[in-house]
């Protein structure tokens, strides 16, 4: 309790809380306060033998982290777990990965190229963000396209589709979808499916999850999309982790209102996917 209560008055709004009852947190992390060239989101789950015996189950979540340099992150976070055994270690693991930022951002690495972002971080007016806003679901359906185009198997019957209740919040709407499966192929023909939907094409953001268990590896395929809701893929992924779901797509559409939300955003989207799977 006193590293939760130090780290959120060290980080401020960078720290955010996603489940307190099953100790999830969230904390942003960026090369600099000013103008960031490279954030990282840092999703952790504290067990019940933390510190002492347990280390943090976490997810190192930005657009650009993958590879390598997900690999290379994760070997120094064990290190550093490794050398203190038995302590807390959330601020070491946070300055750590600030340490890889920096050094990304001052070496010669391209900047990410993100080319959406979150509203909540755009301080202008509300309006003149939907006016502005494209759709770009053609680029969330790539996410997935990896998987599949290497193996052209026949097309997989398309899974039924649940909606969930809308929930609206100071003009905001938030609403969850799900459908069960078992390949990539079919998450990809779900996400195809949704965006024929005019409404649905046209939220501000479509966050999705999906976990889908590989009974003979037994091991889980999964994979999160933000579609610009910074950190909010890893927070609804580490849900269904959280309830041990599997073989499901959720996807939570929002529609934003002009009304800046902060952090009540990401729990409408986790409520809204809770509720429709409890349905």
């Amino acid at each position: 309790i006193d590293e939760i209560e130090a780290l959120s008055s060290i980080y401020g709004d960078d720290w955010c809380v996603v489940d307190e009852d099953e100790k999830v947190y969230c904390i942003k992390i960026s090369d600099c306060l000013d103008q960031p060239k490279w954030t990282l989101s840092l999703q952790v789950i504290l067990p019940p033998g933390y510190p002492a015996a347990e280390p943090p189950i976490y997810q190192l979540n930005a657009p650009w982290l993958r590879g390598q340099d997900y690999t290379e992150l994760a070997n120094s976070l064990e290190e550093i777990y490794v050398q203190n055994l038995g302590e807390s270690i959330l601020y070491l693991w946070v300055e750590k990965i600030r340490e890889v930022l920096i050094e990304k951002a001052q070496s010669s690495d391209p900047e990410p190229d993100i080319k959406k972002t979150s509203e909540e971080v755009d301080e202008g007016d509300g309006d003149d963000f939907l006016l502005d806003y494209q759709p770009i679901q053609e680029e969330s359906i790539k996410i997935v396209d990896y998987i599949t185009s290497e193996s052209q198997e026949v097309d997989e019957e398309l899974p039924s589709i649940h909606h969930g209740n809308p929930v609206t919040d100071r003009r905001s709407t938030f609403q969850a979808h799900l459908a069960p499966v078992v390949t990539p192929r079919q998450v990809k023909r779900v996400l195809e499916k949704l965006y024929e939907n005019k409404k649905i094409a046209s939220a501000t953001h479509n966050i999705y999850a999906y976990r889908i268990y590989c009974e003979d590896k037994q091991t889980f395929l999964q994979d999160c999309e933000d579609d610009g809701e910074t950190a909010a893929g890893g927070r609804l992924l580490h849900l269904m982790q959280i309830l041990n779901v599997h073989n499901v797509l959720v996807v939570v559409s929002r529609w934003y209102g002009g009304i800046l939300l902060g952090p009540d955003r990401f729990k409408h989207i986790n409520n809204c996917a809770r509720n429709v799977l409890v349905e």
